[in-house]
């Protein structure tokens, strides 16, 4: 399990919460509202899966998230495949997960993600704290859950976050690939597109490209949603390099990619968020 961080940085984007306290039944204990640096005002929040067969313990998780000002719920599961096609559409940074589940457990569940939010295991038993290590768990809750332990737990989830944040704003967000039996860091914000190449995706970057066996689908998963888009069944294109574009290409430098019929609307739309 993660230890708490007390990084100074994490500390100068945590502002007192003075009422919250009092509203969710806190009397001593403090929740915390996160900004980031690009958006002062606002207040953090970190998409939330609940995964639990017994429905009344997902609801008492579901309210607790809920009541929480720092966390969005965005949805909760009785098994874990009804989870991990949520996670396929829907950005997740935190998953309340149970271990005991039928079918697949808590531990399979995570065996078979590609790409792994932060976990905070529930349970009612003790005995799975030690294997909770080897997944990395940001913590451990026992049930019956107690409020303030669990605002405890969510606040070590917002310093991790906020953490992850902090690095990738001073050295950039990074994937990591396999290529020629090398692993590769390649910083996102390099990558121009991703284009199908047989059995493998062909990674383009401002510096060089590289082959990976991989499919769109599965490369696609690993990146942000906001700064990348499948605009082709062979491409996919980070939205910052477009040029220009038309009814039928985007142009990123020198080199028109397709666009499929259907997808010029998205790209459009796309573009004016970013």
């Amino acid at each position: 399990m993660a230890l708490p961080i007390n990084s100074s940085k994490s500390k100068k984007y945590r502002l007192k919460a003075k009422k919250i306290d009092k509203t969710l039944g806190c009397s001593e204990k403090t929740i915390y509202f996160y900004k980031t640096k690009s958006i002062i005002n606002n207040i953090m929040k970190l998409n939330c899966v609940v995964v639990d067969d017994s429905s009344i313990q997902r609801m008492i998780i579901a309210k607790l998230v809920n009541n929480h000002p720092n966390l969005h719920l965005v949805g909760d599961f009785s098994n874990a495949i009804e989870a991990k096609n949520c996670m396929s559409v829907h950005t997740v940074d935190l998953i309340f997960l149970d271990i005991e589940m039928p079918i697949i457990s808590g531990f399979d569940f995570l065996d078979g993600l590609k790409v792994k939010p932060q976990i905070i295991f529930i349970t009612s038993k003790a005995e799975y704290a030690m294997k909770a290590f080897d997944y990395d768990a940001t913590d451990y809750l026992q049930k019956p859950i107690a409020l303030d332990r669990f605002n405890a737990s969510v606040r070590r989830a917002m310093d991790i976050h906020m953490l992850k944040k902090e690095n990738q704003d001073e050295e950039g967000e990074h994937i990591f690939i396999k290529s020629n039996l090398k692993k590769l860091k390649i910083y996102t914000n390099k990558i121009k597109w991703i284009e199908a190449y047989g059995d493998y995706v062909k990674v383009v970057t401002e510096e060089d490209s590289n082959l990976v066996l991989s499919t769109m689908k599965s490369f696609e998963n690993d990146l942000s949603k906001e700064k990348f888009i499948r605009v082709h069944k062979s491409y996919i294109i980070n939205i910052d390099k477009v040029e220009r574009f038309n009814s039928k290409f985007a142009e990123i430098g020198v080199t028109k990619i397709p666009l499929s019929r259907n997808k010029k609307e998205d790209l459009i739309k796309a573009l004016a968020i970013a």
